[in-house]
């Protein structure tokens, strides 16, 4: 099982966690394998997908032993939390600041991303002890507002999601972004024709552009 410190490396180290959000079960399971071979290091499959405990369950036994992090979303309480665990999780995201969530997290050593806006919420989240706070939704505040909220919390550590594309990537890590959110410039590259490639070929061409924004 990877340590947490392993699993915080991970996220950093790789920029991103892609954000797999589906109604059809066998579908997850490969955009997050397309997703893989394309570099992506860090999964969240949210509980709106379809048998989502499955899907975790698949993947974790999949990439066990391996440097992937399989994680699920919208854990919005602590008995989700639990589940999702017991599934496989050893990431839990969830849109909003549940204290309950990130205590059951902590208890067993998974990793948090637990989603705030504003700067008070972004302190509350790190006074509860998640490990990352995302600053949802990122779309409508831009990279600005991260260098924002970095000036008086710097040791926020903050991962944006929603807008974020390999066009502005270099913009959010400027602004003092730890990993980026990324959802379905990945997730859908296949929706037009099937084509999971697709898929394989954006997560390539995210984690090439966050490489450039990084060196």
């Amino acid at each position: 099982m990877q340590t947490k410190y392993e699993i915080v490396k991970t996220i950093v180290d790789s920029g991103m966690v892609l954000i797999i959000r589906t109604d059809q079960e066998d579908e997850a399971k490969k955009v997050a394998e397309a997703a893989v071979a394309g570099g992506v290091k860090a999964l969240e499959i949210t509980m709106s997908c379809a048998n989502a405990l499955g899907v975790i369950a698949y993947l974790a036994d999949k990439y066990k032993g391996q440097d992937i992090v399989v994680g699920a979303g919208t854990i919005l309480d602590a008995e989700t939390a639990n589940a999702a665990m017991l599934a496989g999780a050893r990431l839990l995201v969830s849109p909003n600041l549940n204290p309950a969530m990130i205590e059951q997290a902590n208890r067993y050593q998974a990793v948090t991303i637990s989603g705030a806006m504003t700067p008070t919420e972004v302190l509350n989240t790190v006074q509860s002890g998640a490990d990352f706070v995302k600053i949802f939704p990122a779309e409508f505040l831009g990279p600005q507002y991260i260098k924002t909220i970095k000036a008086p919390l710097p040791q926020a550590a903050v991962v944006p999601t929603g807008g974020v594309n390999p066009e502005n990537v270099q913009e959010w890590f400027a602004a003092g972004s730890s990993a980026l959110g990324v959802g379905s410039y990945i997730s859908k590259a296949h929706k037009k024709d099937g084509d999971y490639g697709k898929v394989t070929a954006a997560a390539r061409e995210f984690a090439a552009a966050i490489k450039q924004a990084r060196s």
